[in-house]
C-alpha cells in the first residue's frame, strides 16, 4: 500500500497501483513499480510500513479500521484496542420486544410477525458457537456408525465392543470439551484451548475425539 502526504498529512491510501493526478500531474500506475522510492516520495508518495502489535485473530476479538499516520518520514498503518467478542449469548431485552412492536406497527406484542420474546438468544456468543461445533463434530463420528446400533436394536444382536467403547469415548470427549468451553472467562482462555503444544505427539488443552476403530 502507498499513502499520498500532502502537507504533513496522509490524504489518500492506495492498496495497488493506479493512475493518479498530483496537482496539475497525470501519473500513469506504472510509476509505483518502475519508480525508485526515493522518486515516489518526490512527489509524496510514501509505501505503507504496517504495524500489526494490536491486530487480534479476528475469530476472537473484532479489529479496528487502521488509521495512517505520517512521522519522520514514514507513513504508517496502525490499529486501534481490539474489542473481544462476546462469550455469553446475548439475549432479547423488554426493550427489544417493545421496539418490535413500534417497528411493526403492532397493538401489542402478541400480533408481533416476530415470536423471539424477552429472554431469548439475539446473537450466539463464542462459547455456544463452539459447542455448536463440538455438537457437530460429535454427529459426524457417531452417525456413520449408528446403523450398528439400530441393526442391533432391531435384530436382537450386539455391537462390537470397539465400537461401543468408540462411541462411549466419542460422547465422554464431547462432554468433557463442553465443560472446558464453558469454565473459561474470557477469550483469550478459549482461544489457549486450541493452543498445541510442542510435545510428541503435539497436544491441546481441549482435547480430542478418539480415533476410529478400525475393525
Amino acid at each position: 500500500m502507498w499513502a499520498l502526504v500532502e502537507s504533513n498529512n496522509v490524504t489518500q491510501v492506495y492498496k495497488r497501483p493506479k493512475q493518479l493526478t498530483i496537482g496539475d500531474v497525470n501519473y500513469p500506475s506504472n510509476i509505483f513499480n518502475l519508480w525508485t522510492s526515493s522518486e515516489l516520495e518526490a512527489i509524496g508518495l510514501y509505501e505503507i510500513v504496517v504495524d500489526n502489535s494490536n491486530l487480534k485473530d479476528p475469530n476472537y476479538y473484532f479489529n479496528n479500521n487502521q488509521t495512517f499516520a505520517f512521522a519522520d518520514g514514514v507513513v504508517t498503518a496502525s490499529y486501534g484496542t481490539a474489542t473481544a467478542r462476546a462469550l455469553a449469548d446475548t439475549l432479547y431485552t423488554a426493550q427489544d420486544v417493545t421496539d418490535d412492536v413500534y417497528a411493526e406497527g403492532h397493538a401489542s406484542a402478541g400480533d408481533r410477525v416476530n415470536k423471539w420474546s424477552e429472554g431469548d438468544v439475539k446473537t450466539p456468543g463464542l462459547k455456544t458457537n463452539h459447542k455448536a461445533i463440538i455438537n457437530q463434530q460429535a454427529y459426524g463420528l457417531l452417525q456413520p456408525n449408528d446403523w450398528m446400533v439400530v441393526k442391533a436394536t432391531e435384530t436382537g444382536g450386539s455391537v462390537a465392543s470397539d465400537w461401543t467403547t468408540y462411541r462411549s469415548a466419542v460422547r465422554t470427549a464431547d462432554a468433557s470439551m463442553k465443560t472446558k468451553i464453558n469454565a473459561v472467562s474470557d477469550v483469550d482462555a478459549l482461544a489457549a484451548l486450541y493452543v498445541y503444544n510442542d510435545a510428541t505427539p503435539p497436544v491441546r488443552p481441549l482435547g480430542e475425539f478418539p480415533d476410529v476403530p478400525s475393525s
